[in-house]
């Protein structure tokens, strides 16, 4: 990399960077909630806990098309782009947690 002219970075640095750029991000405000149905709120918490719109779909007793529905829903009032941009969201605001593995 760094022979055809691209920085390399240190993986203890690179995180330093990350945790860096995290602490001074600003928390999103949760008043951005308030938009959303409870239906679309469980989605969202659903969604970031890493689910299959057929997943989701089965949780809530719903077919995929409304969990679609949902999902476009509340990226739309959220204003985010994606379902990576949702679960960031969701784990800034608290309703979602990194599940503990059998290794920590």
């Amino acid at each position: 990399m760094v022979a055809s002219g691209e920085a390399m970075l240190a993986p203890t640095v690179t995180r330093r960077l990350i945790d860096a750029f995290a602490d001074t991000a600003p928390a999103p405000d949760p008043a951005l909630l308030t938009s959303l149905t409870p239906r679309e709120r469980e989605v969202l918490t659903l969604v970031a806990a890493g689910h299959t719109n057929a997943e989701i779909a089965g949780a809530l007793g719903v077919t995929t098309g409304t969990v679609k529905s949902h999902v476009n829903a509340l990226l739309g009032k959220l204003g985010l782009r994606d379902r990576v941009q949702a679960t960031i969201l969701a784990y800034d605001l608290g309703l979602a947690r990194p599940r503990r593995t059998h290794r920590e």
